[in-house]
């Protein structure tokens, strides 16, 4: 017969010693993490993999998109420049919102930043689509296009500055490499989601109708599923508790400048993290630009390959590239975050421009989709890694003002490449320019991940403001 506990006047009942609650044997410590996640984690994450998924379908709609409709919206006058230029407008626009949207973010919290910026991106997407035509407006349409663009880009970045430092700040520790994998190729999926979208469309409704309304639709569709994201993150999602944490204990002490002030990324305090962070990003920046949105144009002007099918091969691309990216966010928890950014910029740097090239002259298209895959696999599926890396190069009272500058400020040089690709063409010919960026891009990238921290496996276990920088 058992006996009860002996009790004490105001105690509890007398007890053994204490142990950690009993785990399922089949169940990791990390795993064990996450079952034991709060519902508001749980839709942090899945959060941040949708919504980043959304966001690109924002970012890469003007590539493909627009581009069938051009005449309709530019006029005769349209050229190829026309179209660069509403891209470039976008990605102007998101250092402006990594800097304005990080500091919101972590000053009043991921959460609530990201559903300003939710909202911003849809209305901007909504009034593309509402736009009047080059026929009632003149050069007007494009104005207000690259104007809509440019303010679409400030919310974007503030979007994934917010949302996926929250993302990481809720994952395990061990589990970082792998949520980080699964959000960053989101982008390639969103890629591939509007090329097929706009391959179907075309298909379907025939050139004239797509360029009439169909190219619309696509906008209407985007903004429909941010106003979606907004709604749940409204209901499901929360800040994790490192933020709260962070709020209630700050780290400036007398005397000392604002450790989130801008100025302590720039030349103070972790300055040396962003500027390692920034040439890290530019190197993948540079690869992204040759090698998706180069590779796209090139191969509708200079291959051998119909115009239509060229976002089938892109597609097909992306999806391989979105399956490796993932691979590599989680492969980099076991070789270490810097081992595997300088392995894959080497890989880059020497093997990627040659693929290019075979990706570009390629008889058929099965070849140009084998190698266009190939490519995007050995240079952009890098950004696998990214946001965790990028989330634990900074502590939580800069994380996100960190993240968006070192992810969006990057991107300028590589973005003007419409105006210093002819400069240099002269010299190393029309697709031996791309080549070398390709080249230069894997070169930065290991540079730029050799002055970083290993982040070994071991320095990986722990919370993200623990972890070694």
């Amino acid at each position: 017969m058992t006996t009860a506990p002996k009790l004490t006047r105001g105690l509890a009942p007398q007890q053994g010693p204490q142990q950690d609650p009993p785990q399922p044997p089949h169940q990791t410590p990390a795993q064990a993490g996450v079952a034991a996640m709060p519902p508001e984690g749980k839709a942090a994450l899945r959060a941040g993999v949708v919504g980043n998924w959304i966001d690109n379908i924002h970012v890469f709609l003007p590539v493909t998109a627009l581009a069938p409709a051009m005449l309709v919206l530019a006029g005769p006058a349209a050229t190829a420049s026309t179209g660069a230029l509403i891209i470039v407008a976008m990605l102007f626009g998101r250092p402006v919102g990594g800097i304005v949207f990080g500091r919101i973010s972590d000053r009043l919290g991921r959460t609530r930043t990201t559903r300003i910026a939710i909202a911003g991106t849809a209305a901007c997407a909504l009034a593309i689509a509402a736009m009047p035509t080059h026929e009632l407006l003149g050069a007007w349409t494009v104005a207000l296009i690259l104007a809509l663009r440019f303010l679409g880009g400030i919310f974007v970045a503030g979007e994934y500055s917010a949302a996926i430092p929250l993302a990481m700040e809720w994952s395990t520790g061990r589990k970082r490499g792998l949520m980080s994998g699964l959000i960053l190729s989101m982008a390639p999926w969103a890629q591939a989601t509007i090329a097929f979208s706009v391959a179907g469309l075309l298909a379907l409704i025939g050139p004239e109708q797509y360029a009439l309304w169909g190219w619309r639709l696509l906008f209407v569709i985007g903004a429909a599923l941010s106003l979606g994201m907004l709604v749940y993150y409204r209901r499901q999602v929360a800040d994790a508790p490192v933020f709260h944490r962070s709020a209630r204990q700050p780290v400036e002490r007398a005397g000392e400048r604002p450790a989130s002030g801008l100025g302590s990324l720039l030349t103070g305090r972790w300055a040396r993290a962003f500027w390692q962070v920034f040439l890290l990003m530019t190197g993948l920046w540079l690869l992204t630009y040759s090698t998706v949105l180069l590779l796209t144009e090139r191969l509708t002007t200079d291959s051998a390959l119909d115009p239509a099918a060229v976002p089938v091969v892109i597609g097909l691309a992306s999806v391989a590239q979105a399956v490796v990216m993932a691979v590599a966010g989680h492969l980099s928890t076991f070789t270490g975050r810097r081992r595997l950014f300088m392995l894959w910029g080497l890989v880059a740097a020497l093997a990627g421009p040659v693929v290019w090239w075979l990706a570009l002259t390629a008889p058929t298209l099965v070849l140009a989709a084998v190698f266009a895959a190939v490519l995007q696999v050995i240079t952009v599926s890098a950004y696998g890694p990214v946001a965790a890396y990028l989330s634990e190069r900074f502590p939580t009272e800069i994380r996100s003002t960190g993240y968006g500058m070192g992810y969006s400020l990057s991107l300028v040089v590589p973005a003007l490449y419409p105006f210093y690709l002819p400069l240099i063409e002269p010299a190393l010919g029309r697709h031996g320019s791309v080549m070398v960026l390709v080249g230069l891009g894997g070169a930065l990238l290991t540079l730029g991940a050799a002055l970083g921290p290993r982040l070994a496996p071991r320095d990986l276990d722990g919370d993200l403001d623990v972890t070694p920088r």
